[in-house]
């Protein structure tokens, strides 16, 4: 029996041997490139930043090649000369599609109406083909190789890549992830010290246009409603900052960072009077404090704001707005909009907002300088931009 097993064994081991690698093997051959998408995202996640970056550039290959399949089979089928004689009416040509069961048209045509609206195409064949050319970009492998480059610390790289994933960016699985690539390529600049390129980059976030719903980004900053914005500024310059903030809530947390900046970069600029300084620390100050309100209304449904002391009261020991008042740099805000506002001319305002950081122990370096500023007020320059 032994020298049967035997020969047995070293007859059927080469066949077992290679169907062990093909079975290894061919699941990853077929994975699409969505599939090594996700797997990059865990490697990165796991600080495998080597393997995730790999997998971000085989997902960008993956991608590449399958569109570019489609596409030339659509090619194929629309250069035949009955085709071409249906135009560029891509009704009659879909008809043609089912009538006679063509396949891989079909296949070009359904992945294409799975991630462009039909209705865009506007019953163009030419439109059809050239929007499936486009969807061999893939913005969002993009934006990934650059957060690998940014974290290994190779910000030119990174840049490079998040300026692709922004070109591409009516292609990201989500429009809205625009912001946060506007906010990638401004901290590069922020930190590579190239303010005026931060500037602009950070101008485009309220001033753009929101990917699902085509409108301002920002309702109250748009030109449409510069009439709400003068009115505002009118009531923070005469009545103060309790009653401003007691007629005015915004929630809009997606621009405040850009406000925040912004704000903080006219001042360290210079430029204190009336105008974009005032306008976007304005701006960002009643956000961060509308999202503060909402947190204490959530848990104090009849709770009534009467002024920042109080509120600040409720709050002392709810961990999430602790949180977020260190994260978006709340005293610090609201101590260079007093400083604006005293540039501006408008002391007793801005002493109403000095007095109140005074009195926060937890405001750190920005107590301090709002005592200073109650003994002695001076216009004090930043020592630094944001």
């Amino acid at each position: 029996m032994k020298p049967i097993k035997a020969v047995f064994f070293r007859a059927v081991f080469p066949f077992f041997f290679l169907l062990c690698i093909k079975t290894a093997l061919w699941p990853q051959e077929a994975r699409p490139w969505w599939y090594t998408m996700e797997r990059g995202k865990l490697l990165f996640r796991s600080g495998e930043y080597g393997d995730a970056l790999l997998a971000f550039e085989d997902a960008r290959r993956q991608r590449r090649e399958r569109y570019t399949a489609l596409e030339r089979n659509f090619i194929e089928f629309l250069s035949r000369p009955e085709i071409r004689r249906l135009g560029d009416s891509l009704e009659r040509i879909e008809a043609w599609i089912a009538e006679r069961h063509e396949n891989t048209a079909a296949e070009a045509l359904g992945e294409l109406y799975y991630r462009y609206p039909k209705d865009a195409l506007e019953n163009s064949a030419a439109r059809a083909l050239y929007e499936l050319g486009r969807l061999k970009d893939y913005p969002d492998a993009e934006f990934w190789i650059g957060e690998t480059y940014r974290t290994e610390g190779e910000l030119s790289l990174a840049l490079i890549q998040y300026r692709k994933a922004l070109e591409g960016r009516d292609k990201l699985e989500n429009p809205g992830f625009t912001v946060e690539l506007l906010y990638r390529i401004a901290g590069i600049q922020r930190i590579r010290q190239e303010y005026i390129e931060m500037e602009n980059t950070l101008k485009r976030i309220p001033g753009g246009l929101d990917a699902a719903t085509g409108k301002p980004r920002d309702a109250l900053w748009s030109d449409e409603t510069s009439f709400i914005k003068s009115a505002m500024m009118r009531t923070l310059e005469n009545e103060g900052i309790n009653r401003f903030l007691t007629l005015y809530r915004y929630n809009n947390t997606a621009v405040e960072p850009a406000h925040r900046l912004l704000g903080f970069f006219y001042y360290a600029s210079g430029r204190y009077n009336a105008g974009p300084a005032l306008e976007h620390l304005m701006f960002a100050f009643l956000i961060q404090n509308t999202v503060i309100l909402e947190e204490v209304i959530r848990n104090q449904y009849d709770f009534t704001f009467t002024g920042l002391p109080e509120l600040m009261a409720v709050t002392a020991k709810n961990q999430l707005v602790s949180s977020y008042i260190e994260e978006s740099e709340y005293y610090k805000t609201a101590y260079y909009l007093a400083n604006v506002l005293y540039g501006e001319g408008k002391l007793p305002q801005a002493r109403g907002i000095w007095e109140f950081i005074a009195g926060r122990e937890e405001a750190g370096e920005w107590r301090r300088r709002a005592r200073e500023q109650l003994r002695s007020p001076a216009q004090e320059r930043a020592v630094e931009m944001p």
